[in-house]
């Protein structure tokens, strides 16, 4: 399963990390000059959870982003209250 958010599709983007030497011009010198650029990855916070997806549980990597903002909709971990007798009441009835 790769790196994507099944909510909002956040993925691994590349980009570059770029490293400065020299004096600035507003403190008296020449200005910055690169003198690395080094290729990066910048990865998304993705966690492995279980969700409510089309009314049945299932395992789907998000974002901590969305969970945080409510996207994901965790299902119950438990029926409190579903005893025995309930459930031979809502057979007979």
């Amino acid at each position: 399963m790769p790196r994507v958010c099944h909510f909002t599709g956040a993925r691994t983007t590349t980009g570059r990390k770029i490293h400065y030497r020299g004096r600035p011009k507003y403190q008296g010198g020449i200005g910055l000059k690169p003198s690395g650029i080094a290729r990066r990855t910048f990865k998304p916070n993705i966690q492995t959870v279980r969700a409510v997806i089309d009314g049945k549980a299932r395992r789907i990597k998000a974002t901590a982003k969305s969970i945080r903002n409510g996207l994901v909709v965790k299902p119950l971990r438990r029926k409190y209250g579903w005893t025995r007798k309930l459930k031979q009441q809502q057979g007979e009835g």
